[in-house]
């Protein structure tokens, strides 16, 4: 397939309900024989809880503290557990043909952003295997190694088709995620583009333009040779994954 396989949407900053319905209006949209599409955008800050999330067990404070800082809460379809969005998250949306290849699917999730990740100084990104999302080499604090995350994926797939995606940390204000345990891991500590350039003494600033542009154009390597088609297997259960 050609880069015109699919089209890139930029949204800017978009509440999270708000994305969340358009999300919707373009799965159905591609689900009916549409083109796929890639959105890409910013969320204000908000806590969503996928289907693993335990009713919110791994939010570490109090809902009060929550609504007093202005971070909704959303339950949503997507796989995984808890995870945050927020400003200088680059939050990446693949409405894409999935069928029932959703693993196949999340691997090319990582491999794009490992790609883009690669193109933006950080040779190290990388899957940590047993766990969906991307990782840079763990850090020792304390005494104590912990994994470093540095984008969460979670995708649900209806009529063959997938929503929600990707998240990564490019500028994010990581004090958020303090508010809970990241994807339901213990041992793990959230890292941004920034603060790895930060901590390895590169002279350089993350920007979200930059990220949108690494990973648009590994989306497109990553997906060249996509099948696009959608399988006509009659009504299909929701299948979720993520973290």
């Amino acid at each position: 397939m050609t880069e015109s396989a699919f089209d890139i949407l930029d949204l800017g900053v978009l509440p999270y309900r708000q994305a969340w319905e358009l999300q919707h209006a373009h799965h159905d949209r591609v689900a009916g024989g549409g083109r796929p599409t890639l959105l890409l955008l910013e969320h204000p800050p908000v806590l969503t809880l996928g289907r693993k999330a335990r009713e919110g067990t791994n939010i570490v404070v109090t809902r009060e503290y929550l609504h007093a800082q202005n971070i909704e809460v959303l339950d949503i379809e997507r796989g995984g557990d808890v995870t945050y969005h927020g400003p200088g998250q680059l939050v990446a949306y693949a409405i894409f043909p999935v069928g029932r290849k959703i693993v196949d699917f999340l691997r090319l999730l990582e491999g794009a952003t490992i790609q883009a990740l690669h193109t933006l100084g950080l040779p190290d990104a990388r899957p940590n295997p047993g766990y969906a999302g991307v990782y840079v080499d763990p850090r020792t604090v304390n005494g104590r190694a912990y994994d470093q995350k540095i984008a969460s994926f979670g995708v649900a797939v209806k009529r063959h088709v997938a929503l929600h995606g990707i998240g990564l940390n490019v500028t994010t204000n990581l004090d958020h995620f303090d508010l809970i345990v990241p994807c339901g891991l213990e041992g793990t500590q959230m890292t941004s583009v920034q603060r790895e350039y930060d901590l390895r003494g590169l002279p350089r600033t993350a920007s979200i333009p930059d990220a949108k542009k690494a990973l648009s154009d590994a989306f497109r390597q990553t997906f060249a040779t996509y099948d696009w088609t959608i399988p006509e297997l009659g009504a299909a259960p929701v299948a979720r994954a993520g973290s």
